[in-house]
């Protein structure tokens, strides 16, 4: 019998006030003339395309991500989310995640979203230096942000996550310092953490910024890593600290080699058949292609070659800070360990990796050196 990892629900809302210049998502400045409406009903329609996926499957998780998703009008998220709902199965303590920019959000906002069953909310702050804040093209005032921060805290139980970059354009270790000084003082149960990089097809890629040099980068990373294990945050993933055990359910699921249905413009999914094939399904990521009169909105749909799968399954669970089951490989892949045994044996002799009977351990110099170990898998 074909083992059915945990399936994940990720709904896209592709607009923004603006688009930020270090951004590579896929997202869309917002106009006059956009439906939200309109969108959200072919997002429904997307969803109901996907009846043999989610049919006899538990969601275990939902994230609402953009984009903007802050900006949807309370009663419109009312309608996708109830709406939703009624077309899934789900246990009652399901984990529904929705990113948000601080500009666009009050402690009323936020109390409406509870009352639609939004148990986790993600902050997107990137730093509280204001001058810095403007070179990375965010229009939120840091002092609002905060206040409401204090506000979430005072009168809500969500679980809070915190995003903040370092490496930024003309950052020093003395101001990353002081952003997670100023996140510690807060105290959410959960800060994801990670260094800046130009992708291509942004702003900051056709128009390089000058960026701290590696060095400094260097010691951002290992003080400031310092610093959140003091304040009795848990580093469980490359870039994700937790407290009280708040780990992000969803994004757990994508590093577990785990199931997701991704509705929306741009959308990825990652499905396991019930005949073992892996399949990769991506959304149009053009809003008017999306949004189409004949409602198919699948763009590319892949099988998974087995040849293919060993360095997708260990460019995910590598991220994650525990040993990684031998077993687990062979469930969530459908391969037998004599399909990677040349490539183990090489990463062990690196010293990437050590071995045992049940587990493979990253090592510390696997870790600094993450990218030549996945891809000895790839």
């Amino acid at each position: 019998m074909i083992f059915m990892p945990s399936l994940s629900l990720y709904i896209h809302i592709p607009w923004c006030i603006k688009i930020c210049p270090y951004c590579d998502f896929n997202a869309y400045k917002l106009k006059k003339h956009d439906s939200k409406i309109h969108y959200i009903r072919h997002l429904l329609t997307d969803l109901n395309n996907h009846k043999d996926i989610i049919k006899n499957r538990i969601i275990k998780t939902i994230f609402i991500g953009g984009g903007t998703p802050s900006l949807l009008d309370i009663n419109l998220l009312k309608y996708l989310l109830n709406t939703v709902k009624k077309n899934i199965s789900y246990n009652n303590n399901i984990e529904i995640t929705i990113e948000i920019n601080p500009e666009t959000m009050t402690i009323e906002k936020i109390l409406d979203y509870i009352q639609c069953g939004i148990n986790r909310i993600s902050l997107g702050i990137q730093t509280f230096n204001p001058i810095l804040l403007k070179l990375l093209g965010r229009t939120h005032s840091i002092e609002n942000t905060i206040h409401l921060l204090y506000e979430i805290k005072k009168y809500t139980e969500l679980n809070v996550n915190i995003d903040l970059m370092y490496g930024i354009p003309q950052q020093t270790l003395q101001h990353c310092l002081s952003d997670l000084e100023q996140a510690i003082l807060i105290n959410p149960n959960h800060i994801s953490w990670y260094q800046l990089n130009i992708e291509k097809n942004t702003i900051f890629y056709y128009q390089k910024p000058q960026l701290p040099k590696e060095s400094e980068i260097w010691k951002m990373y290992n003080q400031g890593n310092k610093l959140l294990i003091q304040a009795n945050y848990k580093r469980y993933e490359i870039s994700s600290y937790a407290k009280n055990n708040k780990t992000c359910l969803h994004n757990l699921n994508y590093w577990k080699f785990g199931d997701y249905l991704g509705i929306g413009c741009g959308a990825h999914s990652k499905i396991t058949k019930k005949n073992g094939d892996i399949v990769r399904i991506i959304k149009k990521n053009r809003l008017y292609e999306y949004c189409n009169k004949n409602k198919m909105y699948i763009s590319d749909n892949i099988i998974i070659p087995d040849q293919e799968k060993p360095g997708e399954y260990f460019m995910n669970v590598c991220r994650l800070f525990k040993p990684i089951k031998k077993t687990d490989f062979n469930l969530y892949t459908q391969l037998k360990l004599d399909y990677i045994k040349k490539k183990i044996k090489k990463a062990v002799l690196k010293k990437y990796l050590i071995e045992t009977p049940e587990y493979w351990n990253i090592t510390l110099k696997g870790r600094n050196f993450l990218n030549d170990l996945i891809m000895l898998f790839i």
